[in-house]
């Protein structure tokens, strides 16, 4: 993960790193690993979230019907759509909501676990 996040532009970064804290906050329990080729959290086996760094935005991934219900209003300011939530890089981390959204993954992924 240090690897991906370092390839990134110095812009990126800096956004991918508060992305990565703010997860790892959220779900300290999870296994930080690359699948698909972009930084995975990992419980049990079974993927949580996803991040990725990309020239002008960030994106965290999946954005289920549940996330989508469960924050609303609250993603409005971003851009939301085909399961991929896109945060621009000028715009200030949402951290907090990162870790909302992060939380929330990990509740649905045991569920389904179960």
């Amino acid at each position: 993960m240090d690897d991906y996040i370092a390839s990134a532009s110095a812009a990126t970064q800096h956004g991918l790193r508060r992305v990565r804290s703010a997860i790892r906050q959220a779900v300290p329990r999870a296994d930080e690993t690359i699948s698909y080729g972009i930084p995975t959290y990992k419980l049990d086996g079974r993927a949580v979230i996803y991040f990725a760094g990309w020239s002008e935005h960030y994106s965290i991934y999946p954005l289920t019907s549940r996330l989508s219900e469960a924050f609303g209003s609250e993603l409005a300011p971003y851009e939301a759509g085909k399961g991929t939530l896109r945060f621009a890089l000028a715009d200030p981390v949402p951290v907090r909501l990162i870790a909302r959204i992060a939380k929330l993954r990990a509740q649905e992924v045991a569920k389904r676990g179960k």
